[in-house]
């Protein structure tokens, strides 16, 4: 297993210079350069056996805004325009699905100054990737809350050229990985604009609901509340409650919903590196789902959904 060989190769440099300095160095420059450096280049994206291959175009401005165009090249298309993180448009398969701070390729709020605190970041090695050499980083857990990354970043430019995610047995849960890259032509104006098929995303508008009318008894350490939000669902029209927790790498999102029918009932599920659990929940004021979406194995998830409670009234499952 590829985990297993990280950490007996981990063990072989064990006698070396601790690299962690130098980790967190690569890790300060491929925040830098996700903010500062505009590239164009094809990936290929696989999960749960499944491939496919995408186009990036990517802008930086000096003073940290961007634009960022994603296709997909096979199978049905897929598109998406995002400006400084803000999704502009998604292809009709994506448009009535997306809103704010969710959708395909989100953009991962990197903290490299606390990952030491839940991850042991080491440098390996070296390797080629999409024809560039790259410098290899294993980000590995210091528990079983959370998953392990190895990241290969562009030597020049330190932009990540491949990225796998990998479960606590080591199995491979997802890997992005660059054929193409490109840092040196310029973007033509053509390349950033969407097409005819990219409809313009409705954001949902949000609201703040009362600070503490949820929380959660127990989280993974580490993990904090990052946002916290009210909107209406596309789909019944109620009231849905969100937040959204990160470690700094790793984040899942908690939404709360009114139910009105007894035929609901818990749920549990893992796509790739994506799990869902859903639970029902008895409040003071009626039933309600709780469902906990994010990349965090699956015990982490579901301990995490019988941990919410509603703060006022003492939750009865």
């Amino acid at each position: 297993m590829r985990f297993f060989s990280l950490l007996l190769l981990a063990g072989s440099l064990a006698a070396m210079p601790v690299h962690a300095a130098d980790a967190q160095n690569w890790l300060s420059r491929l925040l830098k350069a996700e903010r500062q450096q505009s590239f164009q280049g094809i990936f290929v994206y696989e999960r749960n056996g499944s491939f496919s291959t995408h186009a990036i175009w990517h802008q930086a401005g000096q003073n940290g805004e961007s634009r960022e165009r994603l296709l997909r090249l096979d199978g049905a298309p897929v598109e998406v325009v995002r400006v400084d993180g803000r999704l502009l448009c998604g292809s009709s398969i994506l448009a009535d699905q997306l809103i704010e701070g969710a959708g395909p390729w989100p953009p991962r709020p990197l903290e490299p100054q606390r990952l030491a605190e839940w991850y042991e970041i080491r440098m390996v090695g070296e390797s080629r990737v999409a024809g560039r050499t790259a410098v290899v980083l294993t980000i590995l857990p210091r528990d079983q809350y959370r998953y392990g990354f190895e990241l290969h970043l562009d030597s020049e430019t330190a932009l990540p050229l491949k990225s796998l995610l990998l479960n606590e047995k080591g199995l491979l849960l997802e890997r992005l990985q660059f054929t193409q890259l490109d840092t040196s032509t310029p973007l033509t104006k053509d390349k950033l604009e969407p097409g005819p098929t990219c409809r313009p995303v409705e954001i949902l508008q949000a609201a703040s609901p009362k600070q503490g009318v949820w929380r959660s008894e127990w989280l993974p350490p580490g993990f904090a509340l990052r946002s916290m939000h009210t909107q209406p669902s596309p789909v019944s029209g109620e009231t849905i409650t969100y937040l959204m927790y990160g470690d700094g790498l790793a984040r899942f999102s908690v939404f709360i919903e009114p139910l009105h029918s007894p035929l609901v009932e818990d749920a549990r599920s893992q796509l790739g590196p994506t799990v869902a659990v859903s639970k029902r929940m008895s409040t003071a004021d009626g039933d309600m789902m709780v469902t906990v979406i994010g990349e965090v194995p699956l015990g982490t998830a579901e301990r995490i959904a019988l941990s919410m409670r509603a703060s006022e009234e003492q939750a009865d499952r």
